[in-house]
């Protein structure tokens, strides 16, 4: 997959970064990988991504604005330290899927509990241990998973199942801390659970976009829909100007989710007023005990914004993040950790192999594209992170297996699930010349979640028979890794249906400019209906071009990053227009 070059951080961005860990100045960051919810239908309906605390983690390493041992690793609270503030009836009925189904807003089928209660407990670990932090080193830290203020004592709501903040804050009463705690949530939600858990024993101070019922102990702004950066500042300011001037410990629950666009927020402020909102409530707290937290965020752009809050407290400054991607650098940096050593592996001869060498049985594939051995697929898979996300789906131990198919070489991961073996992922790839140049051609790619059903939050796309897993955006970046190892151009492939195009389109481009052109336009031209309406119509003929029923074509299509503003593209784009015929 073609793609720009890896950030690097620079040799003086790596001595500051040091320096300012060295002098005790460094910003001590709680992260874990398990802070990914194992729940893949929640993506689609409220575009939460799930891998925000991972690129925000990636990038500030990345971007030198700390360094690798400045990520802490959190500890989960136990639950004698949840009944601290939630009741022991609502605690009991979070061991169940139905209860957190609707907290999170998905079918129960789509709970994996013991996993999902992980993460939220690790997370407010995280925010536990930030607190202590700060209360010792008198300064700012952040947790990349929490502020989770819409869970009450005995209830929870809107993906906040546990209050993290009222636990840290019961944890250290328990241990003896006296201190006055203010919390500043501005997230584009009110703190409904906050109200209910803090009950006066802390200042709450709210600016949101919705009024959902009037909050006891919390002195709350609410704004109307569409308030842009101005009347946004001046209505932090003046909550500014009522809270605690120096509280013993504060908490910051900064939301992303009052973006312009925000899928689930209907405030409408830029990247730039979100950073100018984050400099004023850093610079009023300066030199107090703080605690960051990232809240809701539920568009493209919601890890920028926690990431340039997380940089601001690491240097001071918040430089706009560009298009950048963390997860194409972390896999370039792990790449570079499997040699052939590990990824060929050896050769392991059974009785199988015999047979073939004498004709009596077909010969299967010694190695993946002549390079990869089983084990060594295996290997990748499980330092890529691959194999923990589905262990935290419900499977493991894992199996992989290599053969030959007729237009290529197969790759199949099996895994127990349940008590049975289920095929997680399959892919048939071949080095293929397009243009007199060599690319990684995927001729067929599955990933499966049989534990999984589909629901109405993640209803069954063409040519789907079981739900994914999630982790296509891993999966192509993997094969990107194997095109570059190879010493291939990028990957390319041939979507059958819009809906795989779709899935891919900030990664992949038509090869032919003026079928990128029409599939931008038809993509714009479709806006408003969820994926599976979208895709329907096409497959169904309700969609047409100049009077013509439009036919779905799979063309080419290469891993590399979409120029929206090339010319021939969008000239293309510009001129076509797609009318679809609606179902009376």
């Amino acid at each position: 997959m073609t793609s720009p070059r890896p950030s690097r951080t620079t040799a003086a961005e790596t001595a500051r970064a040091w320096l300012r860990r060295w002098s005790g100045r460094s910003l001590q960051v709680w992260y874990d990988p398990a802070y990914r919810l194992p729940i893949p239908s929640l993506e689609g309906p409220t575009a939460f991504d799930l891998r925000r605390a991972d690129l925000v983690a990636w990038y500030l390493v990345q971007s030198g604005a700390i360094v690798r041992g400045d990520l802490r690793t959190p500890m989960r609270v136990s639950f004698e330290e949840l009944a601290l503030v939630h009741d022991l009836a609502y605690l009991e009925r979070l061991d169940g899927p139905d209860e957190l189904a609707r907290i999170f807003g998905v079918d129960s089928v789509a709970i994996p509990v013991a996993s999902t209660l992980d993460t939220v407990r690790l997370a407010c670990g995280g925010t536990v241990a930030a607190a202590r932090e700060a209360l010792r080193s008198k300064r700012a830290t952040i947790n990349l998973f929490g502020g989770f203020h819409h869970a009450g004592r005995a209830f929870g709501g809107g993906l906040c199942a546990l209050n993290d903040v009222a636990v840290a804050i019961a944890i250290l009463r328990r241990d003896g801390w006296r201190g006055a705690a203010a919390v500043i949530d501005l997230d584009a939600h009110p703190p409904d659970g906050l109200a209910d858990t803090l009950a006066g024993s802390a200042w709450i101070g709210s600016i949101s976009g919705a009024a959902w019922s009037e909050l006891e102990g919390v002195d709350e702004t609410v704004l109307p829909a569409g308030t842009t950066g101005g009347p946004y500042l001046a209505a932090l300011d003046a909550l500014l100007g009522r809270a605690p001037r120096r509280p013993d410990l504060a908490f910051v629950v900064a939301g992303g989710d009052v973006l312009a666009g925000d899928r689930l927020g209907s405030l409408a402020l830029t990247r730039a007023d979100v950073r100018e909102r984050n400099a004023r409530v850093h610079r009023f707290l300066a030199g107090v005990p703080a605690v960051w937290l990232p809240a809701g965020g539920y568009s493209r752009d919601a890890w920028k914004v926690l990431a340039e809050a997380a940089a601001l407290l690491a240097t001071g400054t918040a430089p706009e993040i560009g298009a950048i991607d963390p997860l194409r650098d972390e896999f370039v940096r792990l790449a570079r950790g499997l040699g052939p050593k590990e990824l060929e592996g050896s050769l392991d001869i059974d009785f199988s192999d015999v047979l073939a060498d004498l004709g009596m049985a077909p010969a299967g594939a010694s190695r993946f594209l002549d390079y990869y051995s089983a084990s060594g697929l295996e290997l990748a898979l499980e330092r890529y992170g691959f194999l923990d996300a589905c262990r935290r789906l419900g499977y493991g131990p894992f199996r992989v297996a290599i053969d030959r198919a007729d237009v290529g070489d197969r790759v199949r991961l099996f895994a127990i699930g349940a008590g049975d073996e289920h095929l997680l992922l399959e892919s048939v790839m071949a080095k293929a010349t397009i243009e007199d140049r060599s690319y990684l051609y995927l001729h067929w790619l599955t990933l499966r979640h049989p534990l999984s059903a589909f629901t109405p939050q993640r209803p069954q796309l063409p040519d789907q028979e079981v739900p994914g897993l999630g982790l296509s955006r891993e999966v192509f970046e993997m094969c990107a890794r194997i095109a570059a190892r190879l010493s291939l151009v990028g990957v390319a492939m041939r979507p059958a249906w819009y809906h795989t195009a779709f899935a891919v389109r900030h990664d992949f481009r038509f090869f032919d400019t003026t079928r990128q052109g029409r599939f931008e336009a038809l993509m714009r031209d479709l806006g408003g209906r969820s994926l599976l309406d979208a895709t329907r119509a096409v497959e169904a003929g309700r969609v047409f071009l100049a009077g013509e029923r439009y036919r779905w074509e799979p063309d080419l299509m290469i891993g590399a990053p979409v120029r929206a503003d090339a010319p021939d593209v969008a000239r293309v784009r510009d001129q076509t227009r797609f009318t679809v015929a609606e179902i009376k």
